[in-house]
This record gives structure tokens, C-alpha cells and sequence, in this order.
């Protein structure tokens, strides 16, 4: 599942490319959009902007209708010019929009729906989520009396949920829990508020870290690799993540794995500076 991130900065570009532009083409295999787009067309409105809130994307065009869309597991936002070949087949397209200069296309998206205004500040998922770890604003107290609340929850549970903090995914849990050498089955409840406030300053430094433009241009086209490391080599940008079996960067101990939770989520760790709390 795409982490924050990667929605940030999949809505940076798409805002760069489409806001300010008159749509010239919507489509969408989903009756649902379709149905709305007959009825209020939306081509002709303008794209007014493009933003990440957590893991969702939202696209408001003019006359207060808005697009919300999730990634779950494979969803994915492209940007073509006119004529440029898709990366990835034409049957995996669910919404197509189109203005003069660019195609932006959502590729295998699993949730989407066209919302009014008053529909967008009621969405249920909206609603719940947790403070956005890439907000401008991001209300630190709140999310910290929101972990407090998960109290029995293990903490890689607790990070992974959305309503207390928005934006964490399977990476960013695994190596933030390496970073504050804290095992990822750890009570939240047993954790001193210090070191609860460790673990949501530490993601979202690596999440602001990794949205970080690569270049001045008009369109930027956002990092393939996600790093915490701070390491040049490709194949060091992760202290755990995926690496189940490999010596640990810091002590040479195999990296284990397991998975947990309703959804079966993976975490990585390792058992020598995460130690498991026996106590």
C-alpha cells in the first residue's frame, strides 16, 4: 500500500501539472462517476487544486465537486503528456482526467467517489483520520493523545492506524521502531509519553525527508526509493525493512519478521536492539 509520501507527492505533481486547467475529458469504469459526471458534467470545470490528505488523493474541480480516491494495496496515480505511451495497460485505467497538456490517469484505484462540499466535510474515512504527519499544521498533542488512547494495542499496531496519526505504512513503522529501539509488540501502554513523542517526531521527520523535491522544474518527478538511512547506495536506503534474514546495519543480528494484526501486516526488527519487553 503506498505510504504518505508517496500520495504527497503524487498530489505535488498532479497539482503542478492540472491546477488552473479546464478539464477536457473525464472518464471512469465506475457507474458511480459516470453517473454524476452525466449529470454535472465535468468537463469544463477547472481543476482547482490537487492534495494529499494521509493516504488519500483529492482533486477539487470548480463548482464544489472534489475526487476522492485510495490506493489500498496496487492503486496508483500516472501522468502522461498527449501521446506518450502508458506504463502500464489500458485495462488496468479506472478514472482518466484530461486537460490540454496533460493526462492524468489512476491506475487499478479501488476507492473513488465525486463528493459536493458538504459531502467531502462528512466522508466517514475523512473524518477519522488522525493528524496528517505532512501537514503544515500537524497537531503533535493530538497525536500523541490519540497514541495514548491505543494504550492496549502493541505500538506497531498503533502506528499503523490511521486515526491516530495519518500517513504511517508498513516501512515507516518497521524502521522508525528500529530508529527508537522499541520492539514493534511493545504495549503502547508501557511506553513513557517521551518515548512516544520520539516515535512521531521520528516519522514524521522521515516522511517530510522523503518529499523533498529533486530538482526545480515545473513538473518534478518525485524519488523511486524511498530512503531513512540517509545512505547514497541504492541497496542501503532501509535499516530493516524487507531485509528478514540479513545482518542488521548497526549489529550484524538477522533481521526477523513476522506478521500480525487483523490484515496479516508484516514488521521487521531486530531482536538485538529491539529487545522484547519481558517484564
Amino acid at each position: 500500500m503506498p505510504e504518505g509520501d508517496t500520495i504527497f507527492r503524487a498530489a505535488r505533481t498532479l497539482h503542478r501539472a492540472l491546477a488552473g486547467h479546464p478539464v477536457t475529458r473525464f472518464d471512469s469504469v465506475y457507474p458511480a462517476l459516470t453517473r454524476i459526471d452525466e449529470d454535472t458534467p465535468i468537463p469544463g470545470r477547472t481543476v482547482e487544486r490537487v492534495a494529499a490528505r494521509g493516504k488519500h488523493l483529492l482533486v477539487a474541480f470548480s463548482g464544489g465537486l472534489t475526487l476522492r480516491t485510495h490506493m489500498r494495496m496496487n492503486g496508483s496515480w500516472h501522468l502522461y503528456r498527449p501521446g506518450e505511451p502508458w506504463q502500464l495497460p489500458r485495462r488496468d485505467q479506472r478514472i482518466v482526467i484530461e486537460t490540454r497538456a496533460f493526462i492524468a490517469v489512476a491506475f487499478n484505484v479501488q476507492e473513488a467517489e465525486l463528493l459536493d462540499e458538504d459531502a467531502l466535510r462528512r466522508q466517514p474515512a475523512l473524518r477519522r483520520l488522525g493528524p496528517d504527519l505532512l501537514g503544515a499544521a500537524f497537531d503533535e498533542p493530538e497525536a500523541l493523545k490519540r497514541l495514548r488512547e491505543r494504550a492496549s494495542q502493541p505500538i506497531a499496531e498503533a502506528l499503523l492506524d490511521q486515526r491516530v496519526a495519518a500517513g504511517i505504512g508498513n516501512v515507516y513503522k518497521s524502521e522508525v521502531l528500529f530508529l527508537e529501539r522499541v520492539h514493534p509488540e511493545t504495549p503502547a501502554a508501557s511506553l513513557p509519553e517521551e518515548s512516544l513523542r520520539s516515535l512521531v517526531r521520528t516519522a514524521r521527520a522521515l516522511l517530510m525527508a522523503n518529499v523533498i523535491e529533486d530538482s526545480d522544474s515545473t513538473i518534478t518527478t518525485w524519488r523511486g526509493l524511498r530512503r531513512t538511512t540517509r545512505r547514497s547506495d541504492p541497496a542501503e536506503r532501509l535499516w530493516v525493512y524487507g531485509r528478514s534474514g540479513k545482518p542488521c546495519r548497526r549489529c550484524g543480528t538477522p533481521i526477523a519478521f513476522r506478521k500480525s494484526g487483523p490484515d496479516a501486516r508484516v514488521t521487521y526488527w531486530c531482536p538485538s536492539c529491539q529487545p522484547e519487553n519481558t517484564g
